[in-house]
């Protein structure tokens, strides 16, 4: 072997050494939903068979609201990033969940992650509990969700509220780097067996206005559940299965009564998004929240919800 040949097998050797050191260091495997539970479902969370999964969630306020409200969070959140809103709606009935692939309700039972399959998976979440009709919120993935619901299913939905939802093919301004590397192929299979606990802050930080609101306490919440069992796996299968941009012909076709709220410092779903819902949705209305990110109703609950309780009537 000459010098080259030698040269370059030490350096494969020490690139070789230095990726196994930071794999070493940031080694997390998947770990199971009993493990999770006692921090993160505590009352009233409960666990409710639907297509073979054991879905997460909680179902709050008064029995005899005839129109409950649903909350559907986004991209690797949890049923957690509604708190503030929930505790600013008591006289309603609001029910949240920990949607397919995400939080402790883990991956979807047969690995079907398009959005035929998500909008399917809610129609039968609510057949569960028995609501035929509700007010359907959403944030980010859990908003194109929304809306899809309400196109798929138009008189299950009485009333609409995008915040910083998904649907136009448009670029984004700023990615989490989490998102980033869960579509990298190798890369994401590596992600299925590590997760540095600053990639997480990372990303959180990059979805609000103000990263200083970002406690580690939070951290510790994204964290921890994006390792439950399987769901750095469907993650990537998310990403693949529901790209972004499809479908979005029918937002024109909603008719809805509709809310829409952005944050205006949000990078990954820019504002210009929020006009061309409005734009599309006939009669709807926007309210821009300047300092906020991409998740306003987790960074500032009490501001963004006054806008919904208003356009509840409330």
């Amino acid at each position: 072997m000459g010098r080259v040949g030698k040269g370059l097998a030490i350096a494969l050797l020490a690139v070789g050494v230095m990726v196994a050191a930071l794999l070493g260091a940031s080694w997390e495997p998947d770990r199971p939903v009993a493990a999770l539970s006692a921090r993160w479902a505590p009352a009233p969370s409960q666990f409710v068979t639907v297509q073979g999964m054991q879905v997460h969630l909680r179902d709050e306020g008064p029995r005899d609201d005839a129109l409950p409200v649903v909350l559907l969070h986004g991209t690797s959140a949890s049923l957690h990033t509604w708190d503030g809103w929930v505790a600013a709606l008591p006289e309603r009935r609001v029910i949240r969940m920990d949607l397919p692939g995400f939080g402790l309700t883990g991956p979807m039972a047969d690995g079907r992650y398009d959005m035929a399959r998500y909008v399917d998976f809610l129609a039968a979440l609510l057949d569960t509990l028995g609501v035929q009709q509700a007010v359907v919120a959403g944030n980010s993935f859990g908003g194109r969700l929304a809306w899809e619901m309400a196109a798929a299913h138009p008189g299950r939905v009485a009333q609409l509220v995008l915040v910083d939802a998904a649907g136009y093919p448009t670029p984004s301004v700023s990615v989490p780097i989490g998102f980033r590397i869960a579509q990298v192929p190798v890369l994401n299979r590596v992600m299925e067996v590590t997760l540095p606990r600053g990639m997480v802050e990372s990303s959180v930080r990059n979805v609000y206005g103000d990263p200083e609101k970002v406690t580690p306490e939070l951290v510790d919440r994204y964290f921890e559940l994006t390792l439950r069992e399987g769901n750095r796996r469907a993650l990537v299968e998310r990403f693949r299965q529901a790209p972004s941009g499809e479908g979005a012909e029918a937002i024109r076709r909603l008719t809805q009564p509709t809310l829409i709220l952005w944050g205006g410092r949000d990078g990954l779903i820019p504002p210009d998004n929020a006009e061309r819902f409005r734009a599309d949705i006939a009669g709807s209305t926007l309210e821009l929240f300047p300092a906020l990110g991409h998740v306003p109703h987790e960074e500032d609950p009490a501001a963004t919800v006054a806008p919904v309780r208003r356009f509840l009537g409330l």
